[in-house]
């Protein structure tokens, strides 16, 4: 029998330590953030006398790890989360959860949430104050375009994101939320630890890597991997695990961006944007000659303002009629003709017509890539200024597709414990991880996390089950614990309001659609269609409606949720000897790794004073 007395944590607590030091401001570990670690005993002890409220007596170490999940789902994510969380804070549930995790358009309801120091105590009012913005005016054009400008020259790396940001997350959540995530660290004593979940667009791609990415108050990085740094560090320049080059600390708005930035079909998603970037040189460039020269004589050799905004209209035209399958000929006769004027007849562009082929989709986008660039490059010979570079960067990004593009602080480090893929280049793509899996199953499924029970809200707008059946598989292909699931025939169709998936020495996992038999009886589509995720702001009906319909998942299975909660404090005591059984025969492994011996008792105490 297996002596597991020896102290073996104290070892690998040693080895991480040397670990940390090596790696200077990068963090590669598979434990917890040391703030996290004490927020969440404190919260323990918050959610044990919870418990004692809702006569479920447990002791400290049999107090559940409880984890809220939002999924994506656009304005109907974001209002039906603060539907749900509303009633769980009525049924005094809400103080049992240790994590609140979102995804896509549920982090734009955490993002308002948690502008409120301990919102989860004053929920009613934090609520009406948040109905009351949702159902209010937009933010102005000024003040987007302003946001949009600081963001463009505030920092190194530019990409949709930002336009996305200042241009279309402001239409929706009506206002612009200037306050860093790692401030709040200081403000929530009395809530959920909050994390917000995005994916590293190279890594799903090209499948090379763990795309698992999250934000805490307290750490920003590869939630599998176990790669972090520090959240007011991200985006800024490492080399070698070492900050060389500060930038700002993203804002909520740009994180609200990156978290709900999800597109559904790109050839529509192209015209989307194209015709975003229409309206932006629109607003932008008319004036601009008044602006650029009030209370001067003009520079008789000054580019003519006109003809270069007709040049970036006409760009912008081309690049819809191609995705619409229409010859642009006239538009590139245009272009010729305006940038011969702007350039005296010194232009020569590098693309032709007689090269775009519409037989070839993929051609013929690849010609207008090209083709785009060059005029660009043309433009931005004459053109370095506000408003046209901007207009000039946000084409260059929409024919590259770059969204959210930041400094990899992994660049240039040197860990096994870390895949090549994220160590090699200087920049990364993080996007809306709903384009992934649309819940953020994998920021609680962290071993160190040791989650017991997830309650999973889904929001989505297929398949209700589909996010539950891809963390199982996904779980299962990478060893993670989690249970069976098992969806009758007949409930894709007509879901319930409520499911349990157990297993053996997994969570449990409670699974919530949004819409259903029972609250949405027989009109489950026609509420769906009402409520899709590519739309307009909702009114205030509208807003009033789905937070009431979302409730009722919670209000008519508290029972249930309080069963279940139970049920995972009494299982954690069972579990426990398990879990410590299992842990240490992974600490053996570890040591039996670093020391490079098949017998991890040979030179313990050699090893240990080394150490």
């Amino acid at each position: 029998m297996i002596d597991f007395n020896f102290n073996v944590d104290s070892i690998v607590l040693k080895m991480g330590a040397v670990e940390s030091r090596e790696s200077g401001s990068v963090r590669i570990r598979h434990s917890l953030n040391k703030k996290e670690e004490e927020f969440a005993v404190k919260r323990r002890q918050n959610i044990q006398q919870s418990l004692k409220k809702l006569k479920i007596q447990c002791s400290k170490n049999k107090v559940p790890n409880i984890a809220l999940l939002g999924s994506g789902g656009g304005e109907r994510a974001m209002v039906g989360l603060l539907g749900s969380l509303d009633q769980l804070q009525k049924t005094g549930l809400l103080d049992c959860v240790l994590y609140l995790s979102g995804i896509s358009g549920s982090t734009w309801c955490m993002a308002s949430l948690y502008q409120e120091p301990d919102w989860s105590t004053k929920l009613e009012t934090v609520k009406d104050k948040i109905v009351q913005r949702l159902s209010g005016p937009a933010v102005s054009w000024g003040d987007a375009l302003a946001k949009l400008k600081k963001y463009y020259y505030e920092k190194d790396l530019f990409s949709l994101t930002d336009v996305w940001a200042a241009m279309l997350v402001t239409t929706i959540v009506k206002e612009i939320d200037e306050h860093t995530l790692s401030k709040q660290k200081y403000w929530h004593k009395k809530d959920p630890i909050p994390i917000y979940t995005v994916i590293d667009k190279q890594s799903k791609q090209y499948n090379d890597a763990d795309p698992w990415f999250e934000f805490t108050p307290y750490e920003a990085g590869y939630s599998l991997t176990g790669a972090f740094v520090e959240t007011s560090s991200f985006g800024s320049k490492f080399k070698n695990g070492r900050k060389i080059k500060n930038q700002p600390e993203i804002d909520m708005l740009y994180l609200q961006a990156l978290c709900g930035s999800a597109l559904a079909d790109m050839d529509e998603n192209l015209k989307f944007i194209w015709k975003l970037v229409k309206g932006l040189i629109s607003h932008l460039i008319p004036g601009i000659e008044t602006v650029l020269f009030e209370g001067m004589e003009k520079d008789p050799h000054a580019p003519p303002v006109h003809e270069c905004q007709q040049v970036l209209m006409d760009l912008v035209e081309m690049n819809l009629s191609v995705l619409n399958g229409i010859d642009p000929s006239d538009l590139d006769e245009s272009i010729r003709a305006n940038l011969n004027k702007i350039s005296g007849g010194n232009v020569q562009l590098t693309f032709q017509m007689e090269k775009l082929n519409f037989a070839d989709k993929e051609a013929a986008k690849l010609f207008m890539k090209k083709y785009t660039l060059d005029i660009c490059t043309c433009l931005g010979v004459w053109l370095d200024f506000w408003p046209f570079d901007v207009c000039l960067s946000i084409c260059r990004c929409v024919v590259c597709w770059t969204w959210g593009r930041k400094y990899n602080f992994l660049h240039n480090m040197n860990d096994k414990a870390v895949p090549d893929a994220l160590l090699r280049s200087e920049t990364r793509d993080y996007i809306d991880a709903g384009v992934f899996l649309n819940s953020p199953y994998f920021s609680v499924l962290r071993e160190e996390r040791d989650i017991d029970l997830i309650i999973s809200l889904d929001f989505s707008d297929s398949d209700p089950f589909e996010t539950v059946k891809k963390a199982a598989e996904s779980c299962r292909k990478k060893g993670i614990p989690f249970p069976e699931v098992y969806i009758p025939n007949g409930h894709s169709e007509k879901p319930k309001d409520f499911y349990v998936f157990k297993g053996q020495n997994t969570p449990t996992v409670i699974h919530i659609p949004l819409f259903n038999v029972v609250n949405c009886g027989g009109k489950i589509e026609a509420w769906r269609k009402e409520f899709t995720t590519f739309q307009g702001p909702y009114s205030a009906k509208m807003i009033s409606k789905l937070m009431e319909v979302a409730g009722k998942n919670i209000t008519n299975n508290s029972v249930k949720l309080l069963e279940q909660i139970r049920a995972a404090s009494g299982q954690k005591d069972s579990d426990a000897n398990m879990k410590k059984f299992n842990n240490r025969v992974k600490l053996l492994e570890k040591i039996r790794a670093a020391i490079g011996q098949k017998d991890p008792y040979a030179n313990m105490k050699k090893f240990n004073k080394d150490l």
